[in-house]
């Protein structure tokens, strides 16, 4: 019996500005909820190669699983998650704010 096929987002890094970028039918949205949901393991595996193509714009692009059951795209792993919040309070491997103790 095949596997199931979780759904599935290109997400990536903005090459020039260095966030998180997810990708859309006809571009490129800073916003998760805009991205294009991919049912399709074949046709997921053909966006992820047209993503890695464009050097230009992003680097490290990868599909990541999102929650089937979700309204609009929900990340179900941890560091998708939190990629998905934005930037975060970590400086040069340090939090902000905390003294090393």
């Amino acid at each position: 019996m095949p596997k199931a096929f979780n759904p599935k987002v290109v997400t990536a890094n903005h090459l020039l500005k260095g966030d998180v970028i997810y990708q859309t039918a006809t571009g490129w949205t800073r916003d998760l909820a805009e991205a294009e949901v991919l049912t399709d393991e074949a046709d997921a595996d053909l966006r992820l190669i047209d993503a890695a193509q464009q050097h230009s714009v992003v680097v490290g692009a990868y599909l990541a699983d999102i929650d089937p059951n979700a309204d609009t795209p929900k990340p179900i792993h941890f560091r998708e998650d939190f990629r998905a919040r934005g930037p975060s309070n970590y400086a040069h491997g340090k939090q902000e704010g905390l003294s090393n103790v």
